[in-house]
């Protein structure tokens, strides 16, 4: 019969945010993993929506990512999602295009 016994690393509180797998090492050891818990990742500073093509990590796991794994190649990449980003040049321009005319129409008069 197998030994199906698990030896537990670490601290073994079983709780919802503390969970442990058994993982076989090459010893031939049951052994308990802890699993991280997954996050919600980075999320837009405009609409809150996640922001696709940035790894779901905690904040402190990004320090170990390289740079083009935690921005997207835009401005506003790692902060905003391209529909906010575009929504924001757009009211810009618009915003410069009614000043030109507002200044336009005061020349004429």
């Amino acid at each position: 019969m197998k030994d199906a016994r698990i030896t537990l690393v670490g601290r073994h509180y079983a709780t919802r945010g503390h969970r442990s797998v058994p993982v076989k090492t090459p010893g031939g050891r049951l052994v308990a993993q802890v699993i991280t818990k997954k996050t919600k990742g980075a999320r837009c500073s405009d609409c809150k929506c996640a922001l696709p093509g940035i790894k779901h990590l905690k904040s402190s796991a990004y320090r170990n990512l390289k740079k083009r794994e935690r921005t997207v190649s835009r401005a506003y990449g790692g902060s905003a999602c391209g529909g906010c980003v575009k929504t924001r040049i757009m009211r810009a321009f618009l915003l410069e295009e009614h000043k030109a005319v507002k200044k336009l129409m005061a020349d004429k008069k």
